[in-house]
């Protein structure tokens, strides 16, 4: 038994701030020096305006659909902070912040949401896998992106991003059980947000916690509160750096909420009451961040007014390259679904050719 011991989970959440932003007891976990958090507010405050920006371009027509991160920006810059830059990051429809802070370019990241391409931007430039929409399809590719990495003696280990409804499919046990295994070098990263669209989390589960579901695989989990930042990145540190030591994978369960509805085209009044939303507004982690770099003296005026002018930029960034039209070219609806086209996709890239000749295109 005492073998098993530490595949364990903390019985509570682990942090290290409180919805104040003062230090609290982190069980073991190391604060991040104030560099490393000061990065983490600025990624947090560019985040939060990524996701405010991204709201008003879908209200405006320029973007199809957006799935809003607002309130969980701790959990998608504790995920891109703890890479190395070596590593890859394997996100979700929901992880555009976490995308955007691993380095890649908003405009090419928001094309997919504007319904131009697959993904904008190309993966091996940041190692930021497309962003996934099927639930858990990316955990399998994440693995064996791990598993060939180790077979090749590469010091790279993978950050898989999911959502509490993604461990209510098969990919993610089929995932988690190969990783464990074949010692595949990946985090899995749980963004527990209580709500699978419409579904709560007790009507998806009845285990103690999602990170008790790596004991089954023999998988370590850990729990930490998804709202506080600093605690995220030291999780998730630790995490990387033991997958990158050992070869074998972690499952990490961040607590957090999802505050707004889980896209644009959903009414989210219908399956919860603001009174339930509400409490969660005083756990925001931007400002319990805010609050803890400010009483240290990190966070000073113009420090504070620099970073908002930095997020104020990344706004109209996306504002200006996402209202740029574009020509779509539907020959290329064809060009990468596979890499010897299959006859039947020969016969509709024929048949569209001819339709559009037909037109006089």
């Amino acid at each position: 038994m005492a073998e098993h011991q530490g595949l364990l989970p903390s019985e509570r959440p682990l942090r290290l701030l409180d919805e104040m932003g003062t230090p609290v007891d982190g069980s073991g976990l190391v604060m991040p020096d104030h560099r490393r958090l000061l990065e983490a507010y600025t990624s947090l405050v560019i985040g939060r305006r990524v996701n405010d920006q991204a709201g008003a371009l879908v209200r405006q027509g320029r973007l199809a659909v957006y799935p809003s991160s607002h309130g969980q920006e701790a959990c998608q810059t504790g995920a891109a902070l703890a890479l190395a830059e070596g590593d890859w990051l394997f996100p979700t429809y929901r992880d555009t912040a976490a995308v955007i802070a691993r380095g890649v370019d908003p405009v090419e990241v928001l094309t997919l949401l504007k319904g131009d391409w697959h993904a904008g931007y190309d993966p091996y430039a940041h190692k930021v896998a497309p962003q996934a929409t099927p639930l858990a399809t990316q955990l399998l590719h994440a693995v064996g992106v791990a598993h060939a990495a180790r077979l090749r003696g590469e010091d790279t280990v993978i950050m898989a991003l999911c959502g509490d409804g993604a461990t209510s499919e098969g990919d993610f046990h089929e995932a988690l059980n190969f990783a464990a295994v074949f010692k595949a070098p990946v985090v899995f990263f749980v963004q527990n947000n209580e709500y699978a669209i419409s579904v709560p989390l007790a009507r998806q589960t009845a285990a103690p916690s999602l990170a008790h579901k790596g004991i089954g695989y023999g998988v370590p989990g850990e729990r930490v509160d998804g709202n506080d930042a600093a605690a995220v990145l030291a999780v998730l540190e630790r995490a990387v750096e033991s997958a990158r030591s050992d070869g074998g994978p972690r499952l990490v369960e961040a607590h957090t909420y999802r505050m707004q509805a889980h896209t644009n085209a959903d009414d989210d009044t219908r399956y919860r009451d603001s009174g339930e939303v509400d409490p969660w507004t005083e756990r925001d982690p931007l400002t319990r961040m805010e609050k803890y770099l400010k009483r240290k003296r990190v966070l000073t005026k113009a420090k504070q007014t620099e970073i908002a002018e930095a997020a104020e930029a990344v706004a109209a960034h996306m504002r200006e390259g996402v209202a740029r039209d574009t020509d779509p070219e539907p020959a290329e609806l064809f060009t990468h679904v596979f890499a010897d086209p299959t006859p039947q996709l020969n016969e509709q890239a024929a048949f569209l050719a001819d339709e559009l000749s037909r037109e006089g295109n």
